[in-house]
């Protein structure tokens, strides 16, 4: 009995004494942050994930939805049953209409109400990847994370989405630095264990159990390739249980009381049958999420080569040593491995993968060596080449979506022109930095030309762009004729428009029929507009969008014998 007590206090011992993770820190060399740095990474950050939140209007099937559901649940305070339009939607888990719930209740109902808590978990992101590279490499690592991550496209593009994918991805990363530091020390105190059960709780109310999912996965997966089979209990002690259970089933349990049909709807078809089945037509290739992942991390794609070459020189000592690198590596890797499986894919899904696999990049540019390997520093040198490249794919998507003959065309050539500017100026900084190897001007400089390429398209371009949301038809509509929902009807609109309408008008808009007496304006699409006969139509002095998808038709009042 006394044998078998020293060998249960051994292993005890050791899960809870023995750090499975060795931060490499220390070994950081001398590195200084300039004085003008710290409010010049300020402005970065407010200028690639806060700027612009309301300069477009709610765009796609999936804002205006989660937008309308986020307002009902400010206007009518039942914080536990999400409703679009009165009928319970479940979709989705609570915590994104929470917040912009809350965001609508403290500035307005608003495009930027409604897209502020993506911004705000867009920093946590950025501040939870910086601290986890400060923790595992160094103030170097965390400045450069602090700079790449949130000029990356995905980090500027979801932190201005009204939806859940930005939270999802934030918790995650803030779950998986909490992560790094448990496992880095010798006895985790009871802060650390609360957070983690915390974050990862958090995430699992933004998108449900694949966040669960996602966790254990990457971290089984680093316990399996390190050898290390008992340091994932670290991550299941009784107070991170008990602060994951606090965190995330309380609204579970409250929203499968009020709605028997919870858990089939939300646990069976929306996650069960979404992943196994193509049950909601998005179906694309296994290799999906590679370009996705590329695309998502310009213009810092060519250097990510480093992470590869820094892969392949230290896989063996990564174990030995018991690098953090493995484990982040990880939660990056088993994301997109986990997402290519399934069977419906979108591109929001392997967001949480962005912020470990910038972070790893922004360690191996910090390396000492970086210089010293021919394909690192052409991955550098590139680099230089990806911010224009940047303006060409979205000037590739304008001339797939907009009709070349509008003047809206035309209009955004012209501010895409005034764009392109300072992206080859940028460039051209960039390369001729690189030949002097001088990496952190060729940090900077990318950064830098993003940030004005993004404070260029929130004055010129996303204007432009609102054109051809319902947004300024809704207003002209409601402004110039104060027109109830009642007053309005749809006619073969796609469901991105009509959705956005019912938003705008805060209703369902009724499908428009030649005895509907009520009607005053018809939205109708391009098709609908010029095949069906309105008996008593006026003449619109503009149409609903000058891309001539959808048409705004006045109706004469209806005359009664």
């Amino acid at each position: 009995m006394l044998l078998k007590t020293f060998c249960r206090d051994a292993r005890l011992n050791r899960l809870q004494s023995t750090p499975p993770i060795r931060s490499l820190a220390p070994e950081e060399g001398s590195f200084e942050i300039p004085l003008w740095g710290v409010p010049l990474v300020l402005m970065i950050l407010w200028v690639c994930l806060f700027s612009g939140l309301g300069a477009i209007g709610l765009v796609g099937p999936d804002e205006p939805r989660y937008a309308a559901i986020a307002r009902a649940m400010a206007e009518t305070h039942d914080w536990i049953t999400p409703r679009l339009w009165g009928t319970p939607w479940f979709e989705k888990p609570v915590l994104y209409y929470w917040t912009a719930g809350l965001a609508m209740r403290l500035f307005g109902v608003s495009e930027f109400a409604a897209r502020l808590p993506s911004a705000l978990a867009g920093l946590l992101a950025v501040a939870a990847a910086a601290w986890a590279a400060l923790r595992s490499y160094g103030i170097g690592a965390a400045w450069y994370t602090l700079l790449i991550l949130p000029t990356s496209v995905a980090m500027i593009g979801f932190s201005r989405a009204a939806g859940p994918d930005m939270l999802f991805a934030a918790l995650l990363t803030a779950a998986m630095a909490v992560a790094v530091e448990i496992l880095q020390r010798d006895k985790p105190g009871p802060i650390w264990q609360i957070a983690f059960g915390f974050f990862l709780g958090a995430a699992v109310l933004a998108k449900g159990p694949a966040a669960a999912i996602l966790a254990g996965g990457a971290t089984l997966a680093w316990a399996a390739i390190s050898r290390q089979w008992l340091a994932p209990f670290r991550l299941l002690h009784p107070v991170v249980l008990a602060a994951f259970g606090g965190t995330a089933l309380p609204w579970y349990v409250l929203c499968a009381l009020r709605n028997p049909d919870f858990l089939r709807v939300f646990i069976w078809q929306h996650n069960f049958e979404r992943y196994t089945t193509p049950i909601f037509e998005h179906r694309q290739p296994i290799w999906f999420f590679l370009p996705v992942f590329l695309l998502g991390i310009l213009p810092w794609m060519p250097a990510l080569t480093t992470v590869f070459v820094d892969a392949k020189r230290s896989a063996r000592s990564a174990i030995e040593n018991r690098s953090p690198s493995l484990f982040i590596a990880c939660w990056a890797a088993f994301t997109l491995l986990f997402f290519s499986l399934s069977q419906s894919k979108l591109p929001g899904y392997i967001l949480p993968a962005i912020p470990p696999g910038i972070l790893l990049l922004a360690r191996s540019l910090r390396s000492d060596f970086v210089w010293h390997d021919r394909l690192r520093k052409i991955a550098i040198l590139s680099t230089g080449f990806a911010t224009p490249l940047v303006l060409v794919l979205a000037l590739a998507k304008l001339h797939a979506s907009i009709d070349a003959r509008t003047q809206l065309y035309a209009s955004l050539m012209k501010a895409f022109e005034i764009s392109l500017l300072p992206a080859l100026l940028g460039c051209g900084l960039v390369v001729g930095f690189s030949f002097a190897r001088k990496l952190n001007a060729v940090v900077w400089t990318t950064v830098l030309s993003v940030a004005a390429l993004v404070a260029l398209a929130n004055q010129m371009i996303l204007p432009r762009l609102d054109a051809t949301t319902v947004r300024p038809a809704a207003e002209w509509t409601i402004g110039m004729h104060s027109l109830r929902p009642q007053d309005v009807a749809v006619l073969g609109l796609p469901r991105s428009y009509q959705y956005g309408l019912n938003y705008y008008f805060n209703s369902t808009l009724s499908e428009w029929t030649p005895e509907n007496e009520h009607a005053k304006v018809v939205f109708c699409g391009d098709e609908a507009a010029t095949s069906t006969h309105f008996p008593n139509r006026i003449d619109a002095p503009v149409p609903a969008t000058p891309d001539g998808k959808v048409q705004l038709v006045l109706l004469r009042p209806q005359t009664t014998k």
